[in-house]
């Protein structure tokens, strides 16, 4: 049976369960940090010092931090570098969804911070993030979720629409056009994956030491669907939260001021990625069953993605 790294999903052929190249991005280190801590004791360090998140409120994270001697990941009650979310009582194997639908997003060139899995006391995984509103010497980097620029209270960010996140960042990003593009990219990706949790806390700008302000790295990407059946979209595209095709996200595309050829270019890459999705679900650490209907869920997106070719026709 082929072994995989934890990180990237990509072959092993060299002692451990990481490749060094994705330690050494994810950590800075050669080796994977230990964590040992009880899954227990970690939901009630979550719970007391972030809160619930996500995922009808059941998803637990909370803020780590390497030791000094990078040989452990500690708690870092909201200074760490790492955000780590171990496994929900709620809904099953919720790190290795995150975690290979961050993958799969990298497929379609959606940035993301370095992100893995890595395991706890008593062998469950959890996901861990490295923070991309942190510089090296510590200082925090502004950030501002479409909520916030929206003028919005956290309690409404299910009260949008996807043409309102093109509004936000056309208002507010140094570069709009290029930054309304990978906003397009996004949330295609976002439906193609099966994500209904993608509210406007879930999207951000970030503005950058060279006072640059763009998307952050996408976060919180999930397959909700796996774990809540039919999950439809958190936030409308054109009116429609669920049975989207190619001529609605053209239509956005339009609203965006994208062209056609633009838009198109986007469509046609995340069918493409079809194959290649397929084949990183199936060496993924979710279950089976898991496994089998993510499978399906991206055939049937991706057949109502179509491609200009098939349009031309």
């Amino acid at each position: 049976m082929t072994r995989v790294c934890r990180a990237c999903l990509g072959d092993l052929r060299e002692p451990g369960e990481y490749h060094a190249r994705c330690v050494r991005r994810l950590f800075g280190s050669t080796k994977v940090p230990r964590l040992d801590i009880e899954l227990a004791k970690l939901h009630t360090a979550a719970l007391a010092m972030v809160g619930r998140t996500s995922l009808s409120g059941v998803q637990k994270k909370l803020s780590v931090n390497l030791s000094t001697d990078r040989e452990m990941l500690q708690v870092a009650a909201g200074k760490g570098r790492y955000i780590l979310k171990v496994q929900s009582d709620s809904y099953p194997a919720l790190p290795e969804n995150e975690h290979l639908t961050t993958r799969l997003a990298q497929l379609v060139e959606i940035q993301v911070a370095p992100f893995g899995l890595v395991p706890l006391r008593e062998g469950s995984l959890a996901y861990v993030v490295r923070r991309f509103d942190r510089l090296p010497d510590g200082r925090k980097l502004r950030q501002e979720d479409f909520c916030q620029l929206a003028g919005l209270s956290p309690k409404e960010k299910y009260d949008s629409t996807a043409e309102r996140c093109v509004k936000l960042v056309q208002q507010y990003a140094s570069e709009p056009l290029i930054t309304t593009l990978e906003l397009y990219r996004l949330l295609v990706f976002t439906w193609w994956s099966g994500n209904g949790d993608m509210h406007l806390k879930n999207f951000s700008l970030l503005t950058d030491d060279q006072w640059i302000i763009r998307l952050t790295p996408a976060y919180d990407l999930l397959c909700t669907q796996l774990v809540i059946p039919e999950d439809p979209l958190a936030l409308p595209v054109c009116g429609k939260r669920d049975n989207l095709d190619r001529d609605t996200w053209l239509q956005l595309a339009k609203y965006a001021g994208l062209s056609e050829k633009a838009a198109s270019r986007v469509l046609d890459r995340q069918s493409a990625v079809a194959a290649e999705a397929a084949s990183f679900i199936d060496r993924s650490f979710l279950p089976a069953e898991m496994k089998m209907q993510y499978g399906h869920l991206i055939e049937e997106r991706t057949k109502r993605l179509g491609s200009s070719t098939d349009r031309a026709v």
